[in-house]
């Protein structure tokens, strides 16, 4: 495993590729970004320093995560097919190097970028994201919305909650009930006309409530109250979640929080599902369009690297193109999140395998 001069040579052509296009990209990006933004900065008066560190600093690594692997492709693709032109390629394979074994730097560097994109999306861009999303509702976007209606809940195993109305901004909810069961049979029943999120001593506040406690059926008894500060297995972050919480979470966040919207009975399990697979699936597809992208460019052909340029964004966008609407078929169809994600990626190893058979040696 000991890597030779033609190793280094590959790796550091792949990986200085790769980070100088991109850089460019970020550039081009942060440019256009000011020039659609600049209004709202001035409107709002946001303060260079927090555009600078809060906004467009960790708005960086979001960037890279997204287009690393269309950058991974075109790295490969544009530098092969520049060896590929002045006929490198021709003479390492005539000095006896396996075209198999002249794969191995190609995969080194593509690894190392999937384990940097793999602690990007599930790590790094978590924390960033909490900055930049102050940074957005202070100065880009409008309040997100605080009321809801009809909020049916599962908080325990065999415990329901219903709010008729839902004021997220000031912790209020009304027509608020409470229902426990055993054995399919209903044993404890609260409601209450007003229930308020105490912040200082982190418990509820009922307001006008009735307590009905049922032992069996013959057996009842009610409580009456105007008012009664009590613990339950809410929080008022998990009464209206908003989709875009799961930017600000990390994998293993994030694992913990499908698994309290399963069991609240969301109708949005699959799409936060689909969204941690694709943090993996995704990142590792780098390997995949690296093995495609060699054995695409690795030959001389009359168009040179246009050519290759060509077909290799082709490729990676009908790439980008399956995922999105296998995707699409988990969160609103019946296929399952992990298959939807890594369809793509086992689709475009079977092309890859094909087209590394098929390459010249």
């Amino acid at each position: 495993m000991k890597l030779t001069l033609i190793d280094r040579y590959i790796i550091r052509k792949f990986l200085g590729t790769f980070f100088f296009a991109i850089s460019l990209l970020i550039i081009i990006v942060i440019i256009f970004d000011i020039s659609e933004k600049i209004d709202d900065f001035l409107t709002k008066q946001a303060p260079l320093r927090a555009i600078v560190f809060d906004y467009y600093l960790n708005f960086i690594p979001y960037f890279i995560n997204l287009f690393s692997n269309l950058f991974t492709f075109i790295a490969v693709v544009f530098f092969t097919s520049r060896l590929a032109a002045r006929t490198e390629i021709v003479a390492m394979l005539s000095s006896g190097i396996s075209f198999r074994r002249l794969l191995r730097p190609y995969l080194i560097s593509a690894s190392l970028l999937v384990m940097a994109t793999l602690y990007l999306s599930n790590f790094l861009i978590p924390h960033t994201n909490i900055t930049l999303r102050e940074f957005e509702k202070k100065y880009l976007k409008n309040p997100p919305k605080s009321n809801a209606m009809n909020l049916h809940l599962q908080i325990e195993p065999n415990v329901f909650v219903y709010i008729e109305s839902w004021d997220n901004s000031e912790k209020v909810g009304y027509r608020f009930s409470l229902e426990k069961f055993q054995d399919s049979a209903m044993i404890y029943k609260l409601l209450s006309d007003r229930i308020k999120w105490d912040s200082l001593n982190n418990k509820w506040r009922l307001e006008q409530y009735v307590e009905r406690f049922m032992q069996d059926t013959q057996q009842q008894r009610l409580v009456f109250g105007t008012q009664k500060d009590t613990t339950i297995s809410l929080l008022p972050t998990e009464i209206m979640v908003d989709k875009e919480d799961i930017k600000i979470m990390n994998f293993s966040e994030l694992n913990a929080f499908i698994a309290r919207e399963k069991l609240k009975g969301s109708s949005m399990v699959r799409f936060y599902e689909t969204e941690k697979h694709k943090r993996i699936a995704v990142p590792v597809s780098a390997i995949i369009l690296t093995l495609i992208g060699l054995s695409l460019s690795s030959r001389k052909v009359r168009g040179g690297t246009g050519m290759h340029l060509g077909l290799g964004i082709a490729i990676t966008f009908s790439y980008i193109l399956f995922m999105q609407i296998s995707t699409q078929f988990s969160v609103y169809g019946s296929m399952n999140p992990f298959l939807a994600t890594w369809l793509p990626n086992l689709l475009f190893t079977i092309v890859g395998i094909y087209l590394f058979m098929k390459a010249p040696k």
